[in-house]
Formats: C-alpha cells, sequence, structure tokens
C-alpha cells in the first residue's frame, strides 16, 4: 500500500478543513480518519449564532452537514475506523488502527478533539444515561414538559439551558458561582427566561434515583445548606477533556511536547514538536473552543502540510 501524503486523525471543524485544504492544495492521497460520522462535538449543539456568514437559528448538525461532501469534491477520503495510536519512525508516521491495520503517511493532522468532563459528584455514573447526560439536543426531548437541572455556567451551560427552557417545563441552573463566564447577550437572555430558576453559588451534592432513573438533585450552596431538587434528568456542561490517547506512545510517553493539561504544545502554524506533525481544534494549547477557530487551525496546518510534504519528497 502506497505511503499517505497526509492522514488526517478526526473528523469534526479541524478535521474537516484541513482535508479541504491539503486535497484542493495539491496533496494526492489523503485520507480522513474518523470512526463515526464527521461534524465534530458541534452536532450536538442546538443553536449557532456566531458563526461567520450565517444569519439565523441554525443547529449544529445543520452547519457541518455540507462539509463532507464538500471535501469529497476534492479526493478526501474518509476511513471510518478508531484511530488507537500514531508513531512515526524516520521519516514516516504509522496510524495504528483498532481493526488491526495500520496505515503509513508521510504527515498527520490530528484534531481529535476533547470529550464533555464529568462533574464528579455522588451519582453521576451511576445514573449517566439513565437521567444524567451531557447533550442536552440528545436527550431533552425526553424530558418535554418536564422539569430538568443544568449544571455549569459557561457558554454551553447557558445556551443548552436555553435550549431546554424552550421544551421542558422549567430548568434550575445550578451555578458554583453567581456571575457567569458567557457572552453577555447570553446571560441577558437566560435571565429574562421565565422558566428559568438560577440557583447560584451552589454545586451538585448528589444525583438520586431509583431503578427507573434519575428522581432528583441535591445541591448544597456556599453555607453548607442543602436543597433538593426533584426532577428526573440532570444535564452537566463543566468542561472537557483532552482526546490525546492516539498520541500516546507503547512506552507510555507522547509522542510529542504536551503541557500539563494534555494539550499539544504547537506554534502558531499548528507545529507541533515531531516534524511532519501538526495539532489543530479543542487538543492544542489555547485553543478557543469555537467552531471557526478550529476550522482556521485546520486551514493552517493543511498549507503547512503541503509545504513540508513537498519539501520532503522533492
Amino acid at each position: 500500500m502506497s505511503i499517505l501524503d497526509c492522514a488526517i486523525v478526526g473528523g469534526g471543524p479541524a478535521g474537516l478543513t484541513a482535508g479541504l485544504y491539503t486535497t484542493r492544495g495539491g496533496l494526492e492521497n489523503v485520507v480522513m480518519f474518523e470512526k463515526g460520522m464527521p461534524g465534530g462535538q458541534i452536532t450536538n449543539s442546538s443553536e449557532i449564532e456566531n458563526y461567520p456568514g450565517v444569519v439565523g437559528e441554525i443547529t449544529g448538525m445543520d452547519l457541518m452537514m455540507p462539509w463532507p461532501a464538500q471535501c469529497s469534491k476534492f479526493g478526501l477520503v474518509h476511513e471510518m475506523v478508531n484511530v488507537t495510536r500514531v508513531s512515526k519512525s524516520g521519516d514516516v508516521f504509522t496510524i495504528h488502527k483498532e481493526d488491526g491495520t495500520t496505515s503509513d503517511a508521510h504527515s498527520v493532522i490530528i484534531g481529535t478533539g476533547s470529550s464533555p468532563r464529568r462533574a464528579g459528584f455522588s451519582g453521576e455514573e451511576e445514573f449517566f444515561g439513565k437521567g444524567v447526560s451531557t447533550c442536552a439536543t440528545c436527550d431533552g426531548f425526553f424530558y418535554k414538559g418536564k422539569d430538568v437541572a443544568v449544571i455549569g455556567g459557561g457558554d454551553t451551560a447557558l445556551e443548552e439551558a436555553l435550549y431546554l427552557s424552550k421544551i421542558c417545563k422549567k430548568v434550575y441552573l445550578v451555578h458554583r458561582r453567581d456571575t457567569f463566564r458567557s457572552a453577555p447577550n447570553t446571560v441577558e437572555r437566560l435571565k429574562n427566561s421565565e422558566n428559568i430558576e438560577l440557583v447560584l453559588n451552589s454545586v451538585p451534592d448528589e444525583v438520586y434515583g431509583d431503578n427507573m432513573g434519575v428522581t432528583g438533585l441535591r445541591v448544597k450552596n456556599k453555607e453548607g445548606e442543602t436543597r433538593n431538587i426533584e426532577v428526573p434528568g440532570v444535564f452537566t456542561f463543566v468542561g472537557n477533556d483532552v482526546n490525546n490517547q492516539t498520541l500516546i506512545q507503547e512506552d507510555g510517553t507522547f509522542l510529542c511536547d504536551m503541557n500539563e493539561q494534555g494539550q499539544v504544545i504547537v506554534d502558531i502554524s499548528m507545529k507541533t514538536s515531531v516534524p511532519g506533525l501538526f495539532a489543530t481544534g479543542d487538543m492544542r494549547i489555547a485553543a478557543p473552543k469555537q467552531v471557526v477557530s478550529a476550522a482556521g487551525d485546520g486551514a493552517v496546518a493543511a498549507l503547512q502540510a503541503i509545504s513540508y510534504v513537498d519539501e520532503l519528497l522533492n
């Protein structure tokens, strides 16, 4: 099997944009490895209103829908497989796949993103998928006309609380502070929503229920006082953990330099400490965690990969 000009690991906005730019820019043998449908975590978002050129309400799924078709037009191949590890020997990278096969490549653009972080309260794991969720658009419909709780104070938590308020009878928003880390416009909409109750300066203590699922959430405020909120659904939005597993080598070290948070260290050109390896999107240091930024990362990495491969082979 011939060596790929570029292997792209991850099919979110960064990976798809990298695929578009590498193929359209002249690399002829480019494969994007993505175990699921392309689009990334943003496909779970209920509403996008800050992507340039897109006016009006649009879901994350609708935003990402045309991207794969645009990429395939220029020759990007999507291999639906889980990549377990990326290694390098000499000038050649090896993509190790869950099915036991491998692919070699001259360059690699990795954009495996991040995953929703667990909040860490009692009962969270026990009831995950049975009333505890990290995706409002996936599971919100199950609570139509019912009360739910949302945990978090960032953009995602507020946006999903607003989304749920259109479906559910009442939304309790639990936040450990009395101020929000979100856009002023979003905060204003939140405060003007009649069926959203703010439970501030409080943290989740325990989610409880029975063999049918969640029946309530106990929260604790700064004074140590507890309150029981009777809800069948709890949604947590407390940040994300970097998906860096594919960079872990057989000896337990990382393929390239990382920071203490497990994020890939890159320069302004998305170059890592390993020549020919580029990191993009949520997994890199100082990532803004926005779709437009991830797409920009993918474009930058692709242009750098084209230059790298041209210099390597000519």
